[in-house]
C-alpha cells in the first residue's frame, strides 16, 4: 500500500472532524505568521533602537512583542487542543472499528490469525497510529506553514541571501527521505516482533497450568527472552538512525549559516545591507531551519505510523466470509424441522471434512452425534449457526435456507454449551444474563436452579454478585459448566447444540451437569456431540460420523444390535 493510498484512507477516517481540522489549520497559519513577525522585529530592534536610538520604538516595541506572544499563545492552545481531540477521536474510531470488524469474521479467520497478533493490531499499532496522527502529522503541517512564511520574510528582506536556502533545503531533504525508508522497513519488522511477544504472553498466561505442570518456566522464560532480544535489536537499530539524524542536520545547518555569515557580512561591510536587516534575516532563516530539523525528529514516528496504518488497514480489508445477503429476511420462530441437505465441507483447499451429509431433525428431537475424533462432528454443528460458511449443499430450518436469513435472527434461536467453557471476568449474574444486564434477578435465579447451580452460587462470598475471575478461574470445572448451562437456559432458544459438554468432568461433577443438561434439553431440538456414550443412551436418535460421512443411524439398542461401528466404540469404552 503506497503512502498516497494510506493518507487518502486516513483522510476519509478524519472527514467527520473537518471543521475542527480547518480551525486548527487557520490557527497554525496564525502561529507561523506570528513567528515570522517575531523574526522581522529583530530588524527594527537593531536598526531603530540600538543603531538610531529611537525612543518611540523603544516604547512601542516591547508592547508589540507582548501582544504578539499573547496572541501566539492563544492560537497555539487552540490548534494543539483541537488536533489532540481529533487524533484521540480517530484512534477511538479505529479501535472500535477493528474490534467490531474482527467479531464479524468466521471461525476460519480466528484459526489463521493468532490472538496475540490481533491484540497487537488493536493496541500497539493503533497507538503508533495515534502518535503519527496526533503529533507527527500535526507537526509536519505546522512546520510547513512556518517554513513557508519565514522564507517569505527572508525573501522580502534580502532575496540574494535567500537563494542560499534553495541550496540548503534540498540537501537537508535527502537524509529525511533516506532515513524515512529505513524507518518504514524497521517499523514493519518491529511490529511483527511485537506481535510475536504478544502471542507468547497470551499462550503462556492462558496456559500457565501446563507450563507449571511440565516445569517449563525456565524454558518459556528463555523463549520469551529470545523474542524480546530480537525486538530489542530492531528497536536499537531504529534508535541508532534516529540519533544519527539530528547531528547530520545540525552539520548541514552549520554549513548554511557559515555561508550566510560570510556572504551577509560582505554586504554589511560594503554598505548594501544594514546590521538589523542581516540579523533579522539570520534569525528568520534559523527559525525556518528549525522546523526542517523537526521533520527529521518526527520522521521516524511518521514512518512507524504509516507502517502501522498498513497493518491496521490489512485487518480492516479482510472481508467477512459470513455476511447477510442483500435481501436477507428474519428467521421465523422454529416450528417444524431442521434439514441438512447434500452437505459437503472442506477448510480452504484441504481434504473434505464432511461428505454428502443428509439429515432431517424434527422439532423436539434429541439427536446424538458420535464417532472417532477428527470425523467432522464439531464442524457439522458449527455449520448450523453459520460459524462456518456452507459452500456445497444447504441447511434448511422449516424449509428456509439459513443463508437467506439474517445471521442475528438465526443465532438468536440457537444456544450452545461446549467442552471449553467460556465465561467472562464478571459477576455470576452478568455471566448468566450475558449481554442483558437489566434482566430481573428472579429470572436469573430460575435459570440457575434449573442448571443445578443455585446452591453453589449462594455459597459464594457475594452470591450472584461475585466476580468469578478470568474464564471462571475461581470456580471448579463442574461449577463453570453448570454456569454455562444456566446461561443457555436463560437464553431460552428452541435449538440447542451440546459439544462434548461433560467430557472434561469427573464422575460426580458429570452427574450434576447431566441433571442440568436434562433440564436444558426439555422441549428443545438438541444436537449432542459426545465421546462418553453413556451420556447419550437415551437420545431419540444417534448418528455415527466417520471420515466425514454418516455411516450408521438409529437408537442405542438398534445400533448395538447391528454390531457395527457404534458397538465397536461402545465396547472400547465399557468392555
Amino acid at each position: 500500500m503506497s503512502n498516497k493510498e494510506i493518507l487518502l484512507r486516513l483522510y476519509e477516517v478524519m472527514r467527520p472532524y473537518r471543521l475542527k481540522l480547518f480551525i486548527a489549520m487557520i490557527s497554525m497559519i496564525c502561529v507561523a505568521g506570528f513567528t515570522g513577525t517575531q523574526a522581522y522585529l529583530v530588524k527594527d530592534l537593531l536598526d531603530k533602537i540600538f543603531m538610531e536610538k529611537d525612543t518611540f520604538y523603544l516604547k512601542l516595541l516591547p508592547i508589540v512583542v507582548i501582544v504578539i506572544f499573547f496572541l501566539k499563545g492563544i492560537v497555539y492552545y487552540i490548534y494543539t487542543i483541537l488536533l489532540e481531540q481529533v487524533g484521540q477521536s480517530v484512534i477511538k474510531d479505529f479501535r472500535v472499528n477493528i474490534f467490531n470488524h474482527i467479531h464479524k469474521q468466521s471461525l476460519t479467520f480466528f484459526g489463521s490469525m493468532p490472538t496475540g497478533t490481533l491484540m497487537s493490531r488493536i493496541i500497539s499499532d493503533v497507538a503508533l497510529l495515534q502518535q503519527a496522527v496526533s503529533n507527527a502529522l500535526v507537526g509536519v503541517i505546522r512546520d510547513f506553514f512556518q517554513v513557508v512564511i519565514l522564507l517569505g520574510v527572508v525573501f522580502y528582506m534580502n532575496w540574494r541571501l535567500a537563494m542560499i536556502s534553495f541550496v540548503v533545503l534540498p540537501v537537508a531533504a535527502f537524509p529525511i527521505i533516506k532515513f524515512g525508508r529505513l524507518f518504514r522497513k524497521l517499523s514493519t519488522s518491529t511490529q511483527e516482533e511485537t506481535a510475536h511477544v504478544s502471542n507468547i504472553l497470551h499462550e503462556t498466561i492462558t496456559g500457565n497450568r501446563i507450563v507449571k505442570a511440565f516445569c517449563k518456566e525456565e524454558y518459556e522464560g528463555n523463549r520469551f527472552l529470545e523474542q524480546v532480544r530480537r525486538l530489542f535489536t530492531l528497536t536499537m537499530k531504529d534508535a541508532k538512525y534516529r540519533c544519527m539524524q539530528h547531528p547530520l542536520m545540525e552539520f548541514i545547518g552549520g554549513i548554511a549559516i557559515a555561508a550566510i555569515i560570510w556572504f551577509g557580512g560582505l554586504q554589511v561591510i560594503d554598505g548594501t545591507a544594514t546590521p538589523g536587516t542581516f540579523f533579522a534575516f539570520l534569525t528568520a532563516l534559523i527559525a525556518a531551519y528549525e522546523p526542517v530539523k523537526g521533520v527529521t525528529r518526527i520522521n521516524s514516528t511518521i514512518q512507524q505510523g504509516l507502517a502501522a496504518a498498513t497493518r491496521v488497514f490489512s485487518i480492516l480489508d479482510v472481508e467477512p466470509e459470513i455476511q447477510d445477503k442483500k435481501n436477507a429476511t428474519q428467521l421465523a420462530p422454529f416450528a417444524s424441522e431442521i434439514e441438512l441437505k447434500d452437505l459437503n465441507f472442506q477448510y480452504n483447499h484441504e481434504a473434505p471434512v464432511l461428505k454428502n451429509i443428509n439429515l432431517t431433525v424434527p422439532i423436539g428431537e434429541a439427536l446424538a452425534i458420535v464417532g472417532p475424533s477428527g470425523g467432522g462432528k464439531t464442524t457439522l454443528t458449527n455449520l448450523i449457526p453459520r460459524f462456518l460458511e456452507i459452500k456445497d449443499g444447504a441447511i434448511l430450518i422449516d424449509g428456509t435456507d439459513i443463508r437467506d436469513v439474517t445471521v442475528t435472527s438465526l443465532r438468536n434461536q440457537i444456544s450452545m454449551v461446549t467442552q471449553q467453557t467460556i465465561l467472562f471476568n464478571d459477576t455470576v449474574r452478568n455471566n448468566i444474563a450475558y449481554g442483558e444486564e437489566n434482566s430481573s434477578l428472579d429470572r436469573i435465579i430460575e435459570a440457575a436452579k434449573a442448571a443445578h447451580a443455585f446452591d453453589f452460587i449462594e455459597a459464594l462470598p457475594q452470591g450472584f454478585d461475585t466476580i468469578i475471575g478470568e474464564s471462571g478461574a475461581r470456580l471448579s470445572g463442574g461449577q463453570r459448566q453448570r454456569l454455562s448451562i444456566a446461561r443457555a437456559i436463560f437464553k431460552n432458544a428452541p435449538i440447542l447444540i451440546l459439544d462434548e459438554a461433560t467430557s472434561a468432568l469427573d464422575t460426580e461433577s458429570e452427574r450434576e451437569v447431566q441433571k442440568a443438561l436434562e433440564n436444558l434439553m426439555k422441549d428443545r431440538t438438541t444436537f449432542v456431540i459426545a465421546h462418553r456414550l453413556s451420556t447419550i443412551k437415551n437420545a431419540d436418535r444417534i448418528v455415527v460420523v466417520k471420515d466425514g460421512e454418516i455411516i450408521e443411524e438409529g437408537t442405542h439398542d438398534n445400533l448395538i444390535a447391528r454390531r457395527g461401528e457404534y458397538e465397536l466404540l461402545y465396547n472400547m469404552q465399557y468392555k
